[in-house]
């Protein structure tokens, strides 16, 4: 009985270490990684609301298009800090350059909104600065099937 009650508080610890750690739920085990560290300038903490209200509005847009997704975006972790995109079909991530390019769109498509407009970004940040502007701690892209790719934000 004793050992019973050691072995709850390790094991609840580590549930907790990997609350946040989606690997081997959402996507397989990264085969490929990358840290990404720029600093735009100072700007306002986001919290886990600005940064689900972001997942949710980039969702509504993917949803709003004539054609079925490609792909998803969803936030996951406790604080919503990790960001995890992917491929619903074959082909739109079937290569690390594919998902780049995906990337670079969604660049293009955030750079109309009111933050980047406001914020005077919109000509030269990436989708990975505003995920780091907006708290995220990663990315994960996977291409539904064979590989996928972390990025650090740091």
């Amino acid at each position: 009985m004793r050992m019973i009650l050691i072995a709850i508080p390790i094991f609840l610890t580590a549930v907790a270490a990997n609350a946040d750690n989606r690997e081997g739920y959402y996507y397989p085990p990264v085969t490929s990684s990358e840290t990404f560290s720029r600093t735009l300038g100072p700007v306002p903490p986001a919290e886990r609301p600005v940064r689900a209200a972001f997942i949710t509005t980039v969702t509504k847009a993917l949803l709003a298009a004539p054609e079925s997704p490609r792909y998803v975006i969803f936030a996951k972790g406790q604080e919503a800090d990790h960001m995890i995109i992917v491929a619903l079909d074959d082909q739109i991530f079937r290569t690390p350059y594919r998902a780049r390019a995906v990337l670079a769109q969604l660049t293009a498509n955030t750079r109309g909104t009111e933050f980047f407009k406001k914020s005077n970004l919109r000509y030269y940040a990436t989708w990975f600065d505003l995920a780091k502007l907006l708290g995220f701690q990663d990315i994960v892209i996977w291409d539904g099937a064979t590989w996928s790719h972390k990025v650090v934000l740091e």
